[in-house]
This record gives C-alpha cells, structure tokens and sequence, in this order.
C-alpha cells in the first residue's frame, strides 16, 4: 500500500477531532502538516458537523493559520454507524482514532480500519482492548498488510521507546529497568479529563477478564536474562525520587512486555524486564492515597460503586480528575498529541522501515527500525542518557 504519495483521497484523518484529545490532536496534526516537505491531504472525523467546524476554528485561530477553515474536509462518521465507518477508512491511508474510552468504541474502528485498509494508531491506556485488538485482528490485519498501532500517546511511547533507546544507549547488555513518574501542579493547579478515570474504573473492575484473554495467547514465559528484577512492595519509599511511591497502574508494564516479546520471538533480541511505578508524595500525601484507594477498591466491585465513581469524578479523586478536564492553563497536554502525530507520520513516511507484514503493534514493535524517536525529539518529547 502506498503511503506518501497514496491515491486515497487523504493521507490521514483525525476521528473524533471535536472530543477532548482530539482537538489537541487536531491542532497538532495542523501544525506538522504545515511542516510537511510534501502537501499531506488530511480530514476531521466525528459525529457532529457543528462540533468538527468549531474544532477547526478554534485549531485555526490558536495556530494563527485561517486557512485550515478550508483546507481541512469535514467526514461525519460514528461508531455506531459501520457504513460511516467504512466511508471514512476507505478514504485514508491513516486514521488517528481519538474515540475513548476505546473498551467501548475503539473495536469498531479497528475493524472498519482493518476491513477497509487503512492504518490506525491510538492513544489508549486500556491493556484489555490492546490485547484484545491483537488476538481478534493481528492475523485479519497482517494478511491486508494493514498496522494497527495502539497506545501512540502518554501510555505508552516514552515507556516502551524510552527502554528502545536506553538499550542502544547503553554500553554493555541492557537487563532491566525501573521508571519512576512524578508530577507537580503549576500555579494554576492540576487537573486530569475524565476519561482516564473511566478507564482507570473499568479496567480494575473487569481484571478477571484480562488474565483469562492473555491465557488465550499460550505465551510462554520469556527467559530471564541477568539477575531477576525485584519487585517493590505495594507502598514503599523510594531513594531515587526521594518520595513515597507506588506501582504505576497505567498500561506500560503491559505494553513494555508485548514489545520485548516481540523483539525476542521475531527478531532474536534478548528481553528487557521492566518496572513501573509513580511518586506519590510525603506522608499526607500517602495517607490521603490510602483512604482514597480503599474506597475506590470497595466502590469499584459493585455496578453502583462504578456509576458513582463514574459521575462524580472530581469528588472521589479529590479533585485530580474531572469531566471537564485541565483548563487552558492548566494543560500541560502535549506528549500525548505529539506522540499520535508522529507515530503517523512515521508509519506514511516509513513504511519499509516497519515490520515485514502489517498487524496489531505496540509501539516499541512498529516503531524499532524506524527514526520516531528522532523525530519525537525534534518536536519536544526528549529522549536522552545521562551517565552517573
């Protein structure tokens, strides 16, 4: 299929450009398309006409470029319209979906992606819908030569490239690595949209079903190479960020691993293991986390529970999430729409730099042989190695 240069009428679309990411997306796609050697043709997807043009022009007016009211194409299209779909993947080489919470609403453009030939990358966090994706699909997909990228955003790029590029990095053979995530509100306050939380309720809700899926792959263990890594306690205090921490929740553990399976079983390269956790602060902080997860754990068993969690988000986060989302100033959104851009543009660019046949990926599996990471650096997502 060819990609730059492709006879489809747009080389990408941006699906749910009106909805919180994708307006950020939309503006990003915007500004690195302008940039683009070669003029890229691209369309705003969603479900209202009305949404998409004021999500236009407000793209428009932030970059200070009038002319997007007119040269990006409009295509309404809903998930819950498979012919409106299948329009929409027949006209891309490429479609951003940026329609979560993606339990509920990705598989439907997967598939219309898959059947219509067209690539699709995602910023889902969701190890279920991932894994599912894969088993459901990769075969489907690798036979029409089309690449199904999941979590190109916050989760999971900087994780499971960020292992990438220590690897090569790094003088001798790369055995394991730990993260550690911190986070610091501006003077406006910090604030998360809810649809993370959402994902974060009916993930935990429905774990039972995600081990029984991966069963279903067969996988054996992967060879441990060096010493085995340790895992942390549930709470403990971490030297390195000089705070109390915890296992990261968030699905980079999950992608991490399908990456380095796929690196050792395809490629012979030997598995990196991988911990994952995030800094939660000094002793307040800690007690305010423990109250609130014992309350989350109890709420989130009953369908009740999770419809409160649900609708009253700000409360029971205290007041990290909400169904608003970050204020303009309080935004500081830009790994996640920088990262889905790039992935795509690397994927129309590259394409003999990808694996050999299409399929379900994680990021660390399409993007190995390719330049993303570069790329990714050039636009504000910094990769580097400092040596002790």
């Amino acid at each position: 299929m060819a990609e730059v240069g492709s006879p489809r009428r747009y080389h990408f679309v941006v699906f749910g450009a009106s909805g919180f990411t994708g307006r950020y997306v939309l503006e990003e796609a915007a500004r690195c398309a302008a940039e683009a050697r070669e003029e890229l043709r691209w369309a705003a997807a969603g479900r209202s006409r009305a949404r998409l043009e004021t999500a236009i022009s407000q793209a428009a007016e932030s970059l200070g470029k009038p002319e997007l009211k007119t040269e990006v194409d409009i295509i309404v299209a809903d998930v819950d319209d498979a012919e409106s779909l299948a329009v929409m993947c027949k006209q891309a080489v490429i479609v951003l979906n940026c329609v979560g919470p993606y339990r509920f609403f990705g598989e439907p453009v997967v598939k219309a992606c898959v059947e219509n030939g067209a690539h699709c990358v995602d910023v889902s966090g969701e190890p279920q819908f991932l894994e599912g994706m894969q088993l459901k699909y990769d075969g489907e997909a690798g036979e029409k030569g089309v690449y199904i990228v999941g979590s190109c955003g916050f989760d999971s790029i900087p994780a499971d490239l960020g292992i990438l590029f220590t690897r090569d990095q790094f003088k001798g053979t790369l055995t394991s690595v730990e993260s550690f995530l911190t986070a610091s509100a501006g003077p406006e306050g910090a604030c998360i949209h809810e649809g993370t939380w959402q994902s974060l309720v009916y993930g935990l809700s429905d774990s039972g079903t995600l081990r029984s899926l991966r069963k279903k792959f067969g996988h054996k263990p992967l060879p441990v190479v060096g010493a085995k890594i340790k895992r942390r306690s549930a709470l403990f205090y971490s030297n390195e960020i000089q705070q109390y921490s915890v296992p990261f929740m968030g699905a980079d553990p999950a992608v991490v691993k399908r990456t380095q399976r796929f690196l050792h079983e395809e490629l012979q390269e030997n598995p990196v293991q991988y911990g994952a956790y995030v800094g939660v602060g000094g002793v307040s902080s800690v007690v305010k986390l423990l109250f609130a997860g014992l309350m989350f754990w109890i709420l989130v068993q009953f369908s009740f529970g999770r419809n409160l969690l649900i609708k009253f988000p700000r409360f029971f986060s205290f007041g990290y999430f909400s169904k608003e989302g970050p204020t303009q100033k309080q935004a500081a959104y830009v790994a996640t729409p920088i990262a889905m851009v790039q992935a795509a543009f690397t994927i129309l660019n590259e394409p003999d730099s990808l694996p050999k046949k299409g399929g379900v990926y994680t990021p660390g599996a399409a993007f190995a042989k390719t330049t993303l990471i570069d790329r990714l650096n050039k636009h504000g997502i910094q990769f580097s190695v400092n040596e002790a």
